[in-house]
């Protein structure tokens, strides 16, 4: 008879980083290192009262200001370490970061016009493509969770990490447009089977006032 033992599932908080100032001017950030606004602080206070009671057995962030910001209080909170990493960190976009869109579009619009596509293998120059990094970041919380077995495992990272990990959990491609939410400090519950993901609930904001549940601007648009 097999000793092999199931995978316990694995729970995972899955939670956006506070605003920015760039995201409250609609800028491109990427792996731009901007610190969270008076805004988000606030948010991400509310976030690690939130989920006081979960019983949280590991924090891990992106290692970006902006979401280690908000993960160090929810790690103080729950009297865990905090574990930054990478691999968790947004997609790089290159000579995009720093920008409005319709400076991109001004600047490189064939560019422009291959990203608002969505094309997976596309990256903006000097930037990262869709592909890799959607690899790189649904493998990340992949490799975590597999190392949290039966525990509640609380991930903070950043707009594109959660609309990858919504894609892989429902099986969707990366080109199809996006209809789901990725507002600031937006709090989503998934479990990890040990073969792969699945969603319990999405992008829940009822910690927040109302006036910061709206979404941010979106760098991830529909054609």
């Amino acid at each position: 008879m097999s000793t092999h033992q199931p995978f316990a599932g694995t729970t995972i908080l899955a939670i956006r980083h506070g605003e920015t100032a760039w995201n409250s001017d609609g800028r491109y950030q990427g792996q731009a290192d901007v610190a969270l606004n008076a805004a988000g602080r606030e948010q991400a206070t509310r976030v690690a009262r939130a989920l006081a009671q979960e019983g949280v057995d590991a924090v891990y962030s992106s290692d970006l200001a902006r979401a280690a910001q908000t993960a160090r209080m929810l790690a103080e909170q729950a009297g865990v370490p905090l574990r930054l990493d990478a691999d968790l960190r947004e997609q790089h976009f290159g000579v995009f970061q720093g920008l409005l869109a319709r400076e991109i579009e001004a600047r490189w619009p064939e560019a422009h016009r291959r990203w608002l596509r969505r094309e997976p293998d596309f990256g903006p120059p000097d930037g990262e493509t869709r592909r890799c990094f959607s690899e790189r970041c649904v493998g990340a919380v992949r490799r975590l969770a597999g190392e949290h077995p039966g525990q509640t495992l609380a991930i903070v990272c950043h707009g594109g990490v959660l609309d990858c990990l919504y894609r892989a959990a429902q099986g969707l491609l990366l080109d199809v447009p996006r209809t789901w939410a990725l507002d600031n400090a937006a709090i989503s519950r998934l479990r990890f089977d040990g073969r792969g993901l699945h969603i319990d609930e999405w992008g829940a904001t009822s910690h927040l006032p109302r006036k910061d549940a709206g979404r941010v601007a979106d760098l991830f648009p529909a054609p």
